[in-house]
């Protein structure tokens, strides 16, 4: 089963169009790793969310361990207000199996 990521990350103030394009700069190079099945991003008006779909755990790894995301955390260096929270998650499916889970 897929491995799914949930990264939040909490752009300094009037940031947030920098962080939106740090990630605009690096998805196209994440999207051709390897395992890579969904690196989408998601943003509200205080924090920008990344939801992520990894084939396996040691494609999750090398994808943490990457060039992309080296290149990610020098973009953001600068624009962001702590860490980044990251959750691995493991499924629960529920109900409907096409709506129930992230596929």
């Amino acid at each position: 089963m897929s491995v799914v990521v949930v990264a939040v990350i909490t752009p300094l103030e009037g940031h947030i169009q920098n962080v939106i394009e740090a990630f605009a700069a690096v998805s196209p190079k994440v999207h051709e790793e390897s395992g890579c099945e969904l690196y989408a991003l998601h943003h509200d008006a205080d924090q920008v969310i990344m939801v992520e779909r990894w084939t396996s755990q040691a494609d999750l790894a090398a994808h943490a361990a990457g060039a992309p995301i080296t290149e990610l955390n020098a973009l953001l260096a600068d624009h962001v207000s702590g860490p980044t929270d990251v959750s691995v998650l493991e499924n629960v499916p529920l109900g409907d199996p096409t709506k129930g889970t992230i596929q």
